[in-house]
């Protein structure tokens, strides 16, 4: 059966990829000339990549280490020491580390906290192990219940004091959602949270060993052409046509270059855009409907990431690095990290400005200037004096409407892979799935809607070890 994508993201390709498993012909369609949406990247007239967004993995991404696997790639995955480092503003130039020693969870990461001193006291500690008893006895059950309240509320119910919300959730909140603790939902780091206790490496960290476009992202396009299936860069969906009944029967591309516009028909159809660009190209009949409208409430966070190549090392640090700044979220230098990216003289600093909702407007010079005065405030070795780091060059790209706000409440409202209409279908982080606006999330959700397409429409020819591909 032939099935129209939109969007060539991580969700779009892993729909495709578990389609090809159940014996579909995948069609993948991305506007740009990419692949990768919002994990996207390019080369610059040096021949350096620079990227969307900082990509890493955590051992708690079972759906994404299991694509890796499937793929025979799972060696391009670099992981590093078992540890959660923070930046100690008011200690420049130093860290605070929480390692996770190789024991059984959830007592590697308990030890982790109660071998930090730097961070929190043994009071805090107390309090905060106390405050977390409810999300790690009552279940996934009680954090899912828990949208109703910002992270922040959510803190002070549980006694949990301010110096922990600074220290911790506010790096963590940025990190995982580029939005502070009063605004985020306490689902969403309570979720993190509860993988990290539960699984043994849940918290361990792995970067690419190179640009996620060609090192993730190709991989599954060859994947998905060799059985079949196509993908096309420079497709852009113009228009999703519909009968007079409402129902699907086409998407309609957009002509380059002059082209005519291009009707694409199939038996099945999925939006694997972004919730910000699916809603703008919702059919008006459908905009009536309740699975629409609740979706309607779901809007992208504004996210900057940046990139700063320096003349000598700023950190030998090979891991990511929580900042604690007020500016920045999270970062790594990628020339330790990454293999592709490996420099021994010189730092290529990848960093996240979180969040960014009064920066997306500035201009590229103005959030450089900001960052570098962050960086001398936590690196002030190499910025003071007369032997001071010079900045060689810059990229700052900024994604406007990255993945949904996560703010609380928007758990409930978050729509199902399998929509009212009839044989078309959502994929995206945004959509309903374990996990968080996320790269897991995105190829979990992916994973659900060829789930629920291989359902609605079996291939009767195909024998039933091909279609647990799409087990979850």
């Amino acid at each position: 059966m032939r099935v129209a994508i939109a969007g060539a993201g991580l969700a779009g390709l892993a729909c495709a990829k578990y389609l090809v498993d159940a014996g579909h012909q995948p069609i993948v369609l991305e506007r740009r000339d990419v692949l990768g949406g919002l994990v996207a990247a390019w080369k610059d007239e040096d021949g350096d990549w620079y990227e969307t967004g900082l990509h890493v993995f955590f051992g708690a991404y079972p759906n994404m280490i299991q694509l890796f696997k499937e793929l025979g790639i799972e060696d391009r995955l670099q992981w590093k020491e078992h540890t959660l480092i923070f930046n100690q503003p008011e200690k420049p130039g130093t860290y605070s580390r929480f390692d996770v020693p190789d024991i059984p969870a959830p007592f590697n990461v308990i030890v982790s906290i109660i071998r930090n001193n730097d961070m929190l006291t043994w009071t805090q500690k107390f309090k905060f192990a106390i405050g977390l008893l409810p999300a790690i006895v009552r279940g996934q059950q009680y954090v899912e219940n828990m949208d109703k309240y910002d992270l922040l509320a959510w803190l002070e119910q549980q006694g949990i004091d301010e110096r922990v919300n600074s220290d911790i959730f506010i790096a963590a909140s940025k990190a995982l959602t580029f939005i502070n603790p009063e605004d985020v939902s306490a689902t969403i780091p309570l979720t993190a949270i509860n993988r990290f206790l539960k699984e043994r490496y849940g918290s361990k960290v792995a970067f690419l060993d190179g640009s996620p476009t060609e090192r993730l992202c190709q991989p599954i396009v060859d994947y998905i052409t060799e059985r079949g299936g196509e993908v096309k860069l420079n497709a852009p969906l113009k228009k999703i046509m519909t009968d007079e009944n409402g129902e699907i029967n086409g998407f309609l591309l957009r002509g380059l270059d002059g082209a005519e516009d291009e009707v694409l028909e199939a038996d099945a159809y999925v939006s694997a855009m972004s919730v910000d660009a699916l809603k703008l190209m919702l059919p008006e009949p459908w905009k009536e409907k309740p699975f629409f409208k609740e979706m309607s409430k779901l809007e992208g966070v504004e996210v900057i990431n940046l990139h700063l190549w320096f003349d000598r090392k700023i950190t030998e640090i090979d891991h990511l690095l929580f900042s604690r700044s007020p500016l920045l979220s999270v970062y790594a230098d990628m020339s330790n990290t990454c293999k592709e990216y490996a420099d021994p003289d010189k730092s290529m600093l990848e960093l996240v400005l979180a969040p960014a909702k009064d920066w997306i407007a500035k201009s590229d010079g103005d959030i450089i200037e900001a960052t570098m005065l962050e960086l001398k405030r936590l690196f002030p070795q190499h910025f003071e004096g007369d032997n001071q780091a010079t900045l060689l060059k810059s990229k700052v790209v900024k994604t406007p409407r990255s993945v949904y706000r996560a703010v609380a409440g928007t758990q409930s409202v978050k729509p199902t892979q399998k929509t009212p209409v009839e044989n078309f279908y959502l994929a995206g982080s945004y959509t309903k799935q374990e996990y968080l606006g996320s790269m897991e999330g995105a190829v979990l959700s992916g994973k659900l809607a060829a789930k629920a397409i291989a359902t609605d429409y079996p291939v009767t020819n195909k024998v039933d070890k091909e279609m647990t591909a799409i087990s979850v």
